[in-house]
């Protein structure tokens, strides 16, 4: 494949060419369909893509590729939207979520365990109090869990530079060095033993800002060093909050979201190599944001969302990105 770094051309160009080799997203057409909704999240166990949490109570609800179905499971024990989950050892986590309305969400206190194979939550560990937030990056290194960004005060202010370690055996939460800016309404992956925060926003109702204030800064934890930097020759090409990220050969792709810059949710695939910069891969077959992405023996499948920044229209749809 030719790639063409962030460094060569300039943004413009560069976000108009396609690495020739891409594969390119298909809307899938099941015979059934699943919930409509979005600030949802899901992960695959199993050879299976699990959906779960959005605005409202919503049921789990799972995508089998071999048959080509989703069948529904049961309901989470409660209203969860605005969060990462993680799968870990046949099981799915879920931290750094939110419950409740609009603009004063407030942090789920607790870590929840979803079991696909029994169907059931448990209520794990205690987040401590002054770490609890909702709308934050999560992933899992080596047998601990990293939680990172977010915001206390729903999407009303209280935005949060954290960046906390979690040991699921034993409970322990240890704060770790915060992250160079606030963020919130991203997500968050782990790439040759790094931790990057990219996409995403700083959420502030409060004083009236809604989707603008958005950031093009990469930023990177080194688990080694225990220190921050921040990618200034490798910005993200296009800002937006509520995109998905997911590790995909050699670096790893930011999909969709919101903006200020359009009413309608982004479209854009972008690929990040650590050594090359930016590409855009290609471009999803309807714009989104607020949904899950996860990877079943090389394609990539994702559901869900809204069409539009904010909440309206929530989708269904079902589009996945074979491997090459």
């Amino acid at each position: 494949m030719n790639w063409i770094t962030a460094i060569a051309l300039p943004a413009f160009l560069l976000l108009s060419l396609h690495p020739a080799a891409a594969q390119n997203w298909q809307t899938l057409t099941p015979q059934n369909t699943c919930t409509e909704r979005h600030e949802c999240a899901g992960a695959a166990v199993g050879g299976k893509f699990y959906l779960m949490g959005g605005r409202g109570e919503k049921p789990v609800e799972v995508y089998d590729p071999a048959s080509g179905n989703w069948e529904m499971k049961g309901a989470a024990p409660f209203e969860m939207h605005h969060f990462q989950a993680v799968a870990y050892r046949d099981k799915i986590y879920v931290m750094g979520a939110f419950t409740g309305g609009y603009p004063h969400e407030t942090p789920v206190p607790h870590v929840y365990i979803y079991d696909p194979a029994a169907d059931t939550w448990t209520k794990s560990h205690e987040i401590p109090e002054a770490r609890r937030r909702g709308a934050a990056g999560v992933v899992v290194h080596q047998d601990k869990f990293y939680l990172l960004g977010g915001a206390q005060d729903g999407h009303w202010a209280d935005n949060r530079d954290y960046l906390d370690e979690y040991d699921p055996k034993t409970g322990e939460w240890k704060s770790l060095p915060s992250m160079p800016r606030v963020r919130d309404h991203f997500q968050a992956v782990v790439l040759n033993d790094r931790l990057y925060a990219v996409g995403g926003r700083r959420s502030f109702a409060k004083e009236g800002h809604g989707f603008e204030l958005t950031f093009e800064e990469v930023d990177v934890y080194d688990f080694d060093s225990q220190k921050w930097t921040t990618l200034a020759e490798h910005p993200l090409p296009t800002e937006r909050a509520g995109s998905s990220t997911i590790g995909y050969k050699d670096g790893f792709l930011v999909i969709g979201g919101e903006s200020d810059s359009q009413v309608a949710a982004h479209d854009e695939v972008e690929y990040f190599h650590p050594e090359k910069g930016w590409t855009l891969l290609n471009r999803l077959e309807r714009g989104r944001h607020g949904f899950p992405v996860a990877a079943i023996d090389g394609d990539l499948y994702l559901a869900a969302g809204c069409g539009n920044r904010g909440g309206n229209p929530e989708l269904n749809s079902l589009e996945v990105l074979p491997a090459d």
